[in-house]
């Protein structure tokens, strides 16, 4: 059975365009947006990665592979906002960081999603795993913050997939672990954290505290989450409309629970073998839409929602394993690192077989792009941030860049930004990046040579340097006054794609 939620109205006061654009089909649509995943874990982009991934492999072996794909920001709640809106995230009040259980939600009520474009195109959708773009709950004092024991738990959410174009929601009902399903929560959170059970190796530096349904076990998530997308699939089948499934694990980020089947699978720990079981629970979801007929007319897109965590260091010494593969930098970085993820697409009835793709894109762009393959007139006031790179995702050649440039955002709230094979990184790193979040280690530096410099901003031309070792910013001055014109222009202007 699907829920309908409530009906929506898209800001009035600036017109939608006026030309029809004509639909290449209306495909299933099925996004699974990995958590923390590195560009090195899949090993379709890394031959040395010391982790299995067929599943992965065999999506990259039958549709196409972006060899030069971005989130729009190298943290997690940011990216979900750009992927759902085709919108920055920096353009709304969050400037830095991510979501905490008290935040409000982060998806303007009057925003047209992915979710509310294909629901107005007759699609089924559905949501299930990790939102972390905020939950309001009815709060038994109004004046007081949103915190767990201020919820009334027995209401159900009064903002969250439901109000942005999700007919069905399976989720976590943050601030607390208990499993959210359409809004209402499965079990009452009422028991503070009990780890004996779970060795203190398997949780990570974070995501281990806080309160919980009785039973709740990190472990099950994401086999739940997996079940989950299971059925909806199943059910959108037998319904015999197009749908919309937008998948997004909490994995491989920590809590690292590898279930005991998928221990040892790896040789890169045990965040290796959480790879493996999230590799794993991409194939139930492709198995089921093989069994249900529909996978020559579904459109796969696979991705992640930043860098690796600060821990993939770790891994290099210890295992040999580089979870950011040949970029600099990790999670809430500007170097490649940060952003730069992986980005796969199979659609057997359109996307040739083994095709790779190295065309500037980011995640931003799935809205546009979707929107051009069912013919959807995006308003004035929608995915500002959003190219159409339907030619690239069919695997066509294009005489100029798509984009004109794209915007990198870190967790601190730093800009960079990419213009053809030139980025900008506009905040002053110094030689080992000792101002930011990940303070990069010495003997990472020494391993990619790094060159030291003392410029207040970062240059680097990545056809010459993909590993982005040395700074150009003296050389070129000219090229960085431009870039940042550039980027305040994208700024002021509250956009940076003209329609």
């Amino acid at each position: 059975m699907f829920y309908s939620g409530p009906m929506r109205c898209i800001l009035v006061g600036l017109p939608l365009l006026i030309q029809a654009i004509p639909a290449l089909a209306t495909p299933n649509v099925l996004v699974i947006l990995t958590d923390d995943l590195g560009l090195g874990d899949v090993a379709a982009y890394n031959p040395q990665s010391k982790i299995p991934t067929p599943n992965l492999d065999r999506l990259a072996s039958d549709g196409i592979r972006f060899t030069d794909a971005h989130a729009p920001d190298g943290v997690c709640s940011p990216t979900r906002y750009g992927l759902l809106t085709g919108r920055y995230a920096w353009r709304t009040w969050l400037k830095k960081g991510v979501l905490n259980g008290s935040s409000p939600p982060l998806i303007e009520r009057e925003r047209l999603t992915l979710a509310d474009m294909l629901s107005q195109k007759g699609y089924l959708t559905g949501a299930v795993g990790k939102w972390h773009l905020g939950l309001r709950w009815k709060l038994l004092d109004e004046s007081a913050p949103q915190i767990v024991g201020n919820i009334d738990w027995s209401k159900p959410v009064l903002d969250g997939p439901a109000q942005h174009g999700f007919a069905y929601s399976f989720g976590l009902a943050k601030p607390a672990w208990t499993f959210l399903e359409n809004g209402r929560i499965l079990a009452r959170p009422t028991h503070r954290f009990d780890l004996t059970h779970l060795p203190a190796y398997l949780m990570g530096g974070n995501n281990n505290k806080g309160i919980k349904a009785p039973g709740f076990q990190f472990e099950r998530m994401l086999p739940r989450f997996a079940e989950e997308a299971v059925g909806f699939v199943q059910r959108a089948a037998r319904e015999g409309k197009p749908w919309l499934l937008y998948f997004t694990p909490l994995a491989p980020h920590r809590p690292v629970v590898p279930n005991t089947d998928f221990q040892g699978r790896s040789a890169a720990g045990l965040y290796g073998d959480f790879v493996t079981e999230v590799d794993w629970a991409v194939g139930e979801i492709l198995a089921a839409v093989d069994r249900s007929g529909q996978a020559e007319d579904t459109l796969v897109l696979f991705t992640s929602d930043n860098g690796p965590e600060v821990d993939a260091y770790r891994r290099m010494l210890e295992y040999r394993h580089a979870s950011m593969g040949t970029v600099r930098g990790l999670k809430r970085d500007l170097w490649e690192g940060g952003h730069r993820v992986p980005l796969l697409a199979r659609w057997p009835a359109r996307i040739p077989a083994g095709a790779m793709q190295d065309e500037v894109v980011c995640l931003t762009d799935i809205m546009a792009t979707v929107a051009a393959i069912v013919g959807f007139p995006l308003p004035e006031n929608a995915a500002e941030d959003s190219y159409d790179i339907s030619d690239a995702l069919l695997g066509e050649s294009a005489e100029s860049p798509l984009r004109e440039a794209t915007v990198h955002h870190g967790s601190q709230g730093w800009f960079g930004i990419r213009q053809g094979d030139w980025v900008l990184i506009d905040h002053p790193t110094g030689d080992s990046n000792r101002a930011g979040p990940n303070r990069e280690p010495e003997w990472f530096r020494r391993e990619r040579l790094v060159v030291s410099h003392d410029q207040g901003v970062e240059l680097f031309n990545l056809r010459d340097d993909p590993a982005q070792t040395i700074n150009l910013a003296a050389r070129a001055p000219e090229r960085v006054r431009s870039m940042k014109r550039l980027l305040e222009r994208y700024k002021s202007d509250g956009r940076s794609v003209r329609r």
